[in-house]
């Protein structure tokens, strides 16, 4: 299987990269990233092919039989149609879109090609929220309540790796999509009930710096969310499970008790690396010709979530 990562220079983009490494089987083909030195020297760094500066000269190659998009938020929705129309399969890095609107546009050329499209909810696959959802599935836990700080000291327009960004991250189409999307997986279905405030926006980013999010499962489970760029301290999204046979703390791939107690994970996949993880799920899917865990035409209820919150703030 022949693969063109498409913002391949950036974090998440060396992610992916590095993950793939890993996958038998699987070839790097194409690179894209807007800057040709820069596309030109991981390519040739990391020994790939071809090297791009548009996904419209990547898609277009016979040796690439599918896509992963690490590109700007913005331009996820045009980007995964144009690699659905070209006859690519597609793994959108999340969110799959920062609109309602282009996340039902996704979702119907799914539907119109059949092609695999998958949506990187890489929290469905950390190897701590797997051993949760594994429990949930075999009944031995059921989920009370969910609190979750999802905090960043980020009040410049830096990427993850602290360069600067040529577009706007935002907390709720992009950061709040993670949880949104992991707390109705993690409880079988589409809230009931959601709603949330936001601080004032910055001056010149334009988006709000701060956020609360409320959220109440069909079962009776409530979520609580806190969202910050303002957070000087340690950074990244913390996930407490009050469960009604413990409580658990997820920290990305790793997982504790209420105690601070290391939960052992060994065996809940073969790998511990979440975007790994998610690498092996859209890659398995299109050889098996199966729907992923984490199609977009399931991911679409965490879209529509988004979308009811983001109305309940005016």
């Amino acid at each position: 299987m022949r693969l063109c990562v498409a913002g391949a220079y950036g974090a998440f983009g060396l992610k992916h990269l590095d993950a793939i490494a890993n996958i038998e089987g699987v070839t790097v083909t194409s690179v894209m990233g807007p800057t040709k030195s820069k596309i030109e020297a991981l390519a040739n760094e990391r020994g790939i092919g071809h090297a791009g500066t548009t996904l419209e000269e990547c898609i277009s190659r016979d040796d690439v039989d599918a896509v992963i998009l690490s590109t700007p938020t913005q331009m996820h929705a045009d980007q995964a149609i144009a690699c659905m129309d070209a006859g690519k399969h597609v793994l959108i890095e999340i969110p799959m879109a920062d609109s309602l609107e282009d996340s039902e546009r996704v979702v119907a050329k799914q539907k119109e090609t059949g092609l695999t499209c998958m949506a990187g909810q890489v929290r469905r696959f950390n190897p701590s929220h797997q051993w949760i959802k594994n429990k949930i599935d075999a009944g031995e836990l059921k989920v009370q309540q969910m609190d979750v700080q999802t905090y960043f000291f980020r009040r410049s327009n830096t990427n993850a790796k602290g360069e600067p960004r040529s577009w706007t991250d935002h907390l709720l189409w992009h950061h709040a999509c993670h949880t949104v999307d992991l707390f109705q997986y993690q409880t079988g279905g589409k809230v009931e009930q959601a709603f949330g405030l936001q601080g004032p926006a910055h001056p010149e980013l334009g988006i709000a710096m701060d956020m609360s999010i409320g959220m109440k499962a069909k079962d009776g489970a409530i979520c609580t969310l806190s969202l910050s760029f303002n957070n000087d301290g340690p950074l990244g999204t913390f996930f407490r499970y009050i469960c009604d046979n413990g409580t658990y703390i997820a920290r990305y791939d790793d997982l504790y008790d209420g105690y601070d107690k290391k939960v052992d994970l060994s065996g809940v996949a073969v790998s511990d690396n979440g975007i790994e993880l998610i690498d092996r799920e859209f890659i398995s899917a299109v050889r098996e010709d199966r729907k992923p865990n984490g199609c977009v035409t399931d991911v679409i209820q965490a879209m529509e979530t988004l979308d009811q919150i983001e109305r309940s703030f005016l």
